[in-house]
């Protein structure tokens, strides 16, 4: 109503009308009110039972795009702020169990995770609310695919997956974040030239031209500065091409494997997936996990001498004892995964880099992952307590490896196996994918992310 008009006393039926009329902005106010004390609070997982400290992630400055509410209406933007306030609240309370989850197909427990309340709740609230636009633009074999086999299938299983999936929206006003599909194993393999004097320059262009590509068409790279954009790499080289745009590099979500912090990984805005090795692009034969008392192998590794621990380990433990199965190369005729399922726990150390499929390997197979890496963030440890289904040994006690797994108590090795069990349904790889399987824990993890900053584009012009 304009200022320069004098209103006449309503009459009950029109005070119905204005008060129906009004009822959904006054919500939105509200909602909107709840996100900004959510994120002022640093919600989200801010628990004592996680790894670490969660707080919003707040860029320093604020975003270009300014949300214009002069006339009382109110932008896409703010509506799906409103709502993400809305989730926000719905996982603080599960922190405390106040909320009753109905989830017939699973409900998560144990101490397989944090808090099992509250990553239930943040599941079904991505469940429910989230969206994530695919921009468009790129042509294969660099954008839009990536390989399904290999070490590398990750990277193209996810790219594929989320360009049919239901969390995509072609509407990119209604989405929380938007995805880069960019294959950096694509661009390896098409552009890398070894011999070049600069062989970085012409992969890291082929990022910074399409980041650029998509600033100038859409207003939401600018709008963000990144922070609500992702990208994902299976690739070594993942962190370090990722340098090619400084704001992906600081402000985006990179979903790596190689998830290294002593090279810029943040597990605050980075997610960590696993390297899955698919040599024939499925599950096929990789999953069965035979009972405790028909492992008669106290420890098993079979792998090639590169990185700086597996050399350590191959000269303290290779052919040296019956119990510790360490092998660089196995004897023809014997099958790596046959040993993987006779043995109680398997060694997962780095190589070159900190990435490497032995863990998912180890958990398909009921094998008990003991991890041998320095600066390495575990997969979706933001929700998953790995210590609860894997051993950690510092790369200095690698002498001690008899010792130290030999003191585990049979009652302490059947949790841990037991507890792997149950956590392998996040790693799994299925067609099409399935609920709370490693598809939809990277998405979580995204979502995760993304409930953790606001953009500060909504105020006043």
């Amino acid at each position: 109503m304009k200022e320069n008009l004098k209103p006449s006393p309503p009459s009950s039926s029109s005070s119905t009308r204005l008060l129906w009329m009004m009822s959904p902005l006054i919500l939105v106010c509200m909602l909107v009110a709840l996100g900004s004390s959510m994120n002022s609070s640093g919600l989200v997982l801010a628990a004592r039972n996680f790894p670490w400290s969660w707080s919003p992630f707040i860029l320093g400055r604020k975003s270009k795009f300014q949300a214009t509410i002069i006339t009382g209406k109110f932008s896409n933007l703010e509506r799906l702020e409103a709502k993400m306030g809305m989730a926000r609240a719905a996982i603080r309370d599960a922190l405390h169990g106040k909320r009753k989850l109905d989830d017939p197909d699973y409900v998560p427990a144990g101490p397989v995770y944090w808090n099992a309340n509250v990553f239930h709740r943040s599941y079904l609230e991505m469940e429910k609310q989230l969206k994530v636009y695919v921009y468009e633009e790129g042509q294969k074999p660099i954008f839009h695919t990536g390989p399904c086999k290999n070490i590398y299938s990750t990277e193209g299983n996810f790219i594929h997956r989320i360009e049919k999936s239901k969390f995509r929206t072609r509407d990119a006003e209604k989405a929380h974040i938007y995805f880069l599909p960019v294959t950096v194993a694509g661009i390896v393999r098409t552009i890398y030239e070894r011999n070049l004097s600069e062989p970085w320059r012409p992969m890291k262009l082929t990022v910074s031209d399409y980041v650029n590509l998509v600033a100038q068409k859409y207003p939401y790279w600018n709008r963000s500065l990144g922070a609500d954009h992702f990208m994902l790499s299976c690739h070594d080289w993942g962190p370090e091409i990722s340098k090619a745009v400084p704001e992906l590099f600081k402000n985006s979500i990179r979903a790596l494997c190689n998830a290294n912090t002593s090279e810029g990984f943040k597990p605050s805005k980075d997610v960590s997936i696993p390297e899955i090795h698919l040599p024939d692009g499925t599950m096929r034969g990789l999953l069965g996990d035979p009972s405790p008392a028909n492992r008669s192998i106290l420890v098993f590794f079979a792998g090639g001498l590169h990185g700086p621990i597996r050399p350590i380990l191959l000269q303290h433990w290779e052919n040296k004892d019956e119990d510790v199965q360490v092998h660089k190369y196995l004897p023809s005729g014997v099958s790596y995964y046959d040993l993987l399922r006779k043995s109680k726990f398997c060694i997962c150390p780095s190589g070159y880099e900190v990435a490497s499929p032995r863990m998912v390997e180890a958990l398909y197979t009921g094998c008990v992952p003991v991890l041998i890496k320095n600066h390495y963030v575990a997969p979706f440890s933001d929700v998953l307590n790995w210590k609860s289904f894997s051993v950690e040994i510092p790369v200095a006690d690698i002498p001690n490896l008899k010792k130290i797994l030999s003191g585990i108590s049979e009652s302490e090795y059947l949790s841990l196996q037991r507890m792997g069990s149950l956590a392998r349904r996040h790693f799994e790889v299925n067609f099409p994918p399935k609920r709370y399987d490693v598809f939809h824990m990277i998405l979580h993890s995204a979502w995760l992310r993304r409930l953790n900053f606001r953009l500060y584009g909504v105020e006043n012009v």
